[in-house]
């Protein structure tokens, strides 16, 4: 993990740096442009110049770029991410903000996804050539097809009291009139209003995808000989799919867990924009347009160590379904 990690972090320290634009130009409104265009004295340029010279010098971006790598590194280590460029504000602070609201759009995504995909590929794969089976593949793939920012845009339109309905708030995380002085099952049930409608455009693609996993898992296992085995010893077919082909079908599942958590954290960026909602993905968006590179770099590095973790727990999970899966030296 720990030289995967250090790669991701050069990768993203190049990506961020030499993408278009001045953080320094941005902060000062436009350079030049700000101080009166190309027509100023040339007196009133060197001004300008200095300013922002003085500027990048302040935090470093004046030094080559291995060495701001270095210095960022060493930073990291220490869990320093520096101070935000828009307010200098401490990035670990404005991170500690906005991180509650989008472990939450992650964690229910997440068990929506696998809540909905597992059963869903289990009923598709034992009603093979149905009609059911057909309209859960169908719908599958639609929702698969279906860009998240579309999604989201039709949401607000038609049952977020854009044009039609309004069913669902069209952004924010509580209420205007919420307060802390609500008794508790009424702030819960206000948050999981706000929350419900981006969940869910947040899990759909998932669960679309993994419960044709799940249903492919699914056929191969109930082809196996020892299905056909437990079959003929007379056990009921609730038990044979439920006790032995499930299992089996989920080790793939379990893999597809390092995959599915970076989609989430990618798709969080757009539904936490178009629904305003204070999570990191908003922050991120606001932090590319102004350059602000620390908040940049440290939802970034939140980011690679998320998904390595991500990998990391479905290897573990791998060996817990898995009894054939054993992680070192078997003892002779």
């Amino acid at each position: 993990m720990i030289p995967t990690f250090i790669g991701i972090t050069i990768l993203c320290f190049l990506v961020v740096h030499l993408a278009p634009g001045d953080p320094a130009e941005l902060m000062a409104g436009g350079g030049l442009a700000a101080a009166g265009g190309a027509g100023i004295s040339l007196q009133k340029r060197g001004a300008v110049d200095q300013a922002l010279a003085e500027w990048r010098a302040l935090y470093g971006l004046d030094k080559p770029l291995h060495v701001q790598y270095f210095v960022w590194l060493k930073n990291l280590v220490r869990l320093d991410l520096g101070s935000s460029f828009k307010d200098n504000r401490s990035v670990w602070e404005k991170i500690r903000e906005r991180l509650p609201v989008t472990l939450k759009l992650e964690f229910f995504s997440l068990l929506l996804v696998y809540a909905v995909a597992i059963p869903l590929g289990v009923y598709s794969a034992t009603h093979r050539d149905t009609f059911g089976d057909y309209a859960t593949t169908v719908a599958a793939f639609v929702l698969f097809a279906v860009p998240v920012v579309w999604a989201a845009t039709m949401a607000l339109v038609f049952i977020c009291g854009g044009d039609f309905l309004y069913l669902f708030p069209p952004g924010g995380l509580t209420s205007i009139d919420y307060g802390r002085e609500w008794p508790l099952w009424e702030r819960i049930n206000d948050q999981t209003w706000h929350l419900f409608l981006p969940v869910v455009l947040l899990s759909y693609a998932g669960f679309a995808g993994l419960s044709r996993y799940m249903r492919s898992s699914m056929l191969e296992v109930l082809r196996q000989d020892y299905i056909q085995v437990a079959r003929a010893k007379g056990l009921s077919e609730r038990i044979v799919v439920f006790k032995h082909a499930v299992r089996n079908s989920l080790i793939p599942q379990v893999t597809i867990l390092a995959e599915l958590l970076p989609g989430l954290i990618g798709g969080s960026v757009i539904i936490e924009t178009v629904f305003s909602l204070p999570g990191m993905g908003q922050l991120g968006y606001d932090a590319v347009l102004a350059r602000d590179y620390p908040i940049v770099l440290a939802l970034l590095t939140i980011t690679a160590v998320l998904t390595l973790i991500g990998i990391l727990l479905s290897d573990i999970l791998l060996a817990a379904v898995d009894p054939r899966i054993a992680f070192g030296r078997r003892s002779e």
